[in-house]
């Protein structure tokens, strides 16, 4: 295992999988600009490292992350719009590379997501929550708009009309009432949440790498393009997962009844490559 360490975010690396720990326990992990920078460089470094085949958030010290820091947001003097909105793009520019990657995303929430923590939850493939976890677009608390991809992201798992009430009220979800919604995919025993996400992502880190990454890039369309555009992408994905080496090595452990490489939960031969 490699670990690295900034002052806010620890990042270990464990076989093919990139664990991102965000960590300032005494703030609830809360974001300032100098986090928020650190966080965006351990995500690049994770997104472009070559090993690093699958990515996992968490947060230390019992929360995933409570959004900015509004005691820090005091000590700044009023911006003007045009310096706001820049200051959100390179708040912005983490969580797009998340979304943008190839490699799948698993966030590992335990205790407060709120306002740009949810926002960040909501950037992974697949989130898991401890029941501990605390679901709230807490933006209308302090009189902002919801980001960190929130406006493109919450709607995609909750619907329209939730997204808009959530936003609107800053409504709290708990871990349960998340999973019935469709934000969270399995609510895990708070000991068993980390180390049940990095076991997931190690399997798809083991997983077929080109049809993962033409999987994430046709749902993300699948929004936003009609029917005759999403069967073309389909078309094109398939040919391309066709020709490789992890479907024709797929075919031959199927027809010679070898344990898969690729299945979740993992069996113990196929999570050791």
């Amino acid at each position: 295992m490699t670990t690295t360490a900034s002052s806010f975010i620890a990042c270990d690396i464990d076989g093919h999988v990139a664990t991102l720990a965000l960590d300032r326990p005494e703030r609830r992990n809360a974001f300032d600009l100098e986090m928020r920078a650190q966080m965006f460089d351990a995500i690049r470094n994770a997104v472009e490292d070559p090993q690093v085949r699958a990515i996992v958030l968490t947060g230390r010290g019992g929360h995933f992350c409570a959004g900015g820091d509004v005691k820090g947001m005091r000590e700044i003097e009023r911006l003007e719009a045009s310096a706001g909105r820049l200051r959100m793009k390179d708040a912005q520019a983490g969580m797009r590379l998340l979304m943008q990657s190839d490699k799948p995303v698993v966030a590992a929430v335990e205790g407060c997501a709120y306002g740009g923590g949810f926002g960040l939850a909501l950037t992974a493939d697949i989130v898991l929550a401890a029941p501990s976890a605390r679901f709230c677009m807490s933006f209308m608390k302090v009189g902002l708009v919801p980001d960190c991809g929130s406006l493109f992201t919450l709607a995609r798992s909750v619907g329209l009309n939730r997204a808009k009430a959530l936003m609107l009220s800053a409504r709290e979800l708990d871990a349960q009432t998340a999973r019935d919604w469709g934000i969270v995919h399995e609510v895990i025993a708070a000991e068993a949440l980390l180390p049940h996400a990095q076991a997931l992502a190690a399997v798809l880190a083991n997983g077929p790498a080109t049809a993962i990454a033409l999987t994430k890039q046709g749902l993300q369309r699948t929004f936003d393009s009609d029917m005759d555009a999403m069967f073309e992408f389909e078309a094109m994905a398939q040919g391309l997962a066709f020709a490789t080496d992890d479907h024709r090595q797929a075919i031959d452990d199927f027809t010679q009844r070898r344990p898969a490489r690729f299945q979740w939960p993992a069996s113990p031969s196929s999570s050791s490559s």
